[in-house]
Parts: structure tokens; C-alpha cells; sequence
């Protein structure tokens, strides 16, 4: 666990079977992209690839449980849903900006799957997060099945895989907001 003025960072590792990542990796490769997502509204000219999951349909993806788990592990004491779930697709030379996913005080995490069946330290694709001074407080390489869980007011950004990679970065973002309780 690693602290961002107060927010939590936790990055998980070997929590997905192999078998069940290859599946859902084979599964977003085929699934329908488009180029809808932005950042911020400041930003919204530049749009990046995203295929959203129904939050309905979200409890059949092998992810979910494991996700719902990691959160409990954190917080044992709080109950959180899922109020939506997507993919993200970024390829070299796409734009990704700095964005927080909700408001301060909002009580809202980010659960954040790496979706792919390998990756190379020199194909970058990190996530970067930084701190309220606007300094680089952590970067998480990609890395099969990874999951990483933030407290979603913290300012973050994907970076986009470097020239020498030849695979699509997908992230699959899980939002969960607390129950009332």
C-alpha cells in the first residue's frame, strides 16, 4: 500500500487465474470500441477508445467477485457498489490526459484490471499518480492480471504504450461508489 496525501494505492498481483485472464483478454479484443471517452471536459476533443460493460452484466465477468474481495480486504467495514464498468483501449500515439474519476470527499474507489497476456517493462502504458503538489507520486507498469485499487479523487493519467509496442493496452476500470449505512 502506498499513500498519496492520505488516498490509498494498492496494487494486487496474481489475484486473476491465468485461464480466466486469457479468456477475458481474447473476450476485449473482440469486443466494439468507440471513440467516445474524454478526460475532462476541457479535453473532450481529444477522445480515447472505450467499450462499456453494463454494470448489470458485470457480475459474470470473472473479475467482479475478486475485485468486491480485494475492496472488503481494504475496508472491512464499508460496503461499496459498482456504478459502471469499461475498457479502455490505448495504442502508441494516443492522447490520455491527467483526470481524477470523482469529486473530493466523495468516498468513490477505482478498481483497475490490466488486461493483457504480457508485457514488457519497455512498452511503458503505466498509470501515473499524482500528488496535490503535482509531483509524480507513483507509476504502475502494466503487468498481466494486475489489479490496482485508488481512492478515485486522486489525479491519474494512462500513459500510452511506447513506439516499440505492439499490443493494445487495455484497462478495465471497475468505479465503486460506498452504500449508504
Amino acid at each position: 500500500m502506498q499513500l498519496i496525501d492520505d488516498a490509498r494505492l494498492v496494487v494486487f498481483d496474481d489475484l486473476l487465474p491465468t485461464a480466466d485472464l486469457l479468456k477475458l483478454y481474447s473476450a476485449i479484443q473482440k469486443s466494439g470500441f468507440t471513440r467516445t471517452e474524454m478526460a475532462t471536459p476541457e479535453t473532450a476533443e481529444y477522445r480515447h477508445w472505450v467499450s462499456e460493460i453494463p454494470v448489470a452484466s458485470l457480475s459474470s465477468l470473472p473479475v467482479y467477485a475478486l475485485t468486491l474481495r480485494a475492496v472488503a480486504a481494504l475496508e472491512p467495514q464499508r460496503s461499496c457498489r459498482p456504478y459502471r464498468s469499461y475498457v479502455n483501449a490505448s495504442q502508441h500515439g494516443d492522447v490520455l490526459f491527467s483526470h481524477r474519476d470523482c469529486a473530493p470527499g466523495a468516498r468513490e474507489l477505482t478498481a483497475l484490471w490490466y488486461i493483457c497476456d504480457k508485457w514488457l517493462a519497455d512498452w511503458a502504458g503505466e498509470t501515473v499518480f499524482i500528488d496535490a503538489a503535482g509531483e509524480l507520486a507513483a507509476s504502475v507498469l502494466p503487468r498481466p492480471g494486475r489489479l490496482v485499487i485508488f481512492d478515485g479523487h486522486v489525479l491519474h493519467a494512462g500513459r500510452p504504450p511506447s513506439r516499440v509496442c505492439p499490443l493494445t493496452r487495455y484497462t478495465l476500470a471497475i468505479k465503486l461508489e460506498s452504500m449508504p449505512g
